[in-house]
């Protein structure tokens, strides 16, 4: 169990003027943003970035969907991250999210679902250093 993890609201969220009222959703749900910056990734970093699901049928639709507006990328500490912020952005299926979780109030389908959230504490790990140079974090 660790104590961070890596979102990025994604370019959905954005477009819909969002991100102050996720923000606020992550600051209630206790958790301390050490890193954050605002930037759009290119097809190439968000088909790196994916690249787990590269033999995924939705692969393309998602490069193109992450790569077309900007994100804001945050790493966030608390004690039980990932599971927490998990509980805390709801089901990947906005229709399937518990009320009042921040998929259930912002996104629009699966696809669009308006934030990211690390799966594992590995994941989690890896997703941070790809988006932020140690510099970057502060505790």
């Amino acid at each position: 169990m660790g104590n961070r993890t890596f979102t990025m609201i994604k370019p959905d969220a954005v477009r819909g003027g969002h991100i102050g009222a996720i923000l606020e959703k992550i600051n209630a749900g206790g958790f301390k943003i050490v890193a954050m910056k605002m930037t759009k990734l290119s097809a190439e970093k968000a088909g790196e970035f994916y690249a787990i699901h590269k033999e995924r049928p939705f692969y393309q639709e998602l490069v193109d969907f992450m790569s077309s507006g900007p994100i804001v990328a945050a790493i966030l500490e608390k004690d039980n991250a990932v599971e927490d912020f998990r509980t805390l952005i709801g089901a990947t299926n906005p229709a399937e999210a518990a009320p009042g979780t921040i998929r259930a109030l912002y996104a629009t389908n699966v696809g669009e679902n308006a934030v990211h959230g690390s799966d594992s504490d590995e994941n989690a790990t890896i997703e941070s250093n790809f988006h932020f140079a140690g510099v970057d974090v502060f505790a």
